[in-house]
């Protein structure tokens, strides 16, 4: 009995120490999509989504700050899209609202949810709007 009780509770214990751990990788530790450090530093999954975002041209409609031009502000619509949700509008476009569909892009594709992290900070306010660089360099 007395064994039984020592393995649970150590079980427990390691099971703590994995939830206290550091975070997933390119995740913060509450939780956030993204790592973001001074405003314009950021995670290596998170820059490969800004990449994205300016290869894409993505600001001649969203504007350079996200905030919308002939498409809408990004910094609103990702307070209130899922994470599923902006997926299935990037990938399959919103063709009647002018949003090109972008699951023939390779680029796009590979790195949807970096994209969704950089855009996500932008809407939360931790990213600002220009030029970012990778945390520790």
């Amino acid at each position: 009995m007395k064994t039984r009780i020592n393995t649970a509770l150590a079980a427990a214990m390691a099971a703590a120490a994995l939830a206290c751990a550091a975070p997933a990788f390119g995740q913060s530790a509450n939780g956030a999509p993204y790592q973001v450090s001074d405003g314009t530093k950021v995670d290596t999954q998170t820059l490969s989504g800004w990449r994205t975002w300016r290869a894409m041209a993505c600001e001649r409609c969203h504007g350079a700050a996200q905030e919308g031009m002939v498409g809408p502000s990004l910094v609103g619509s990702l307070k209130v899209l899922s994470k599923d949700q902006f997926k299935e509008v990037v990938l399959k476009g919103r063709i009647e609202k002018g949003m090109p569909n972008f699951d023939g892009s390779k680029m796009v594709v590979e790195n949807i949810d970096n994209l969704y992290a950089y855009l996500k900070g932008r809407s939360d306010g931790a990213i600002q709007p220009g030029r970012l660089q990778e945390i520790g360099k």
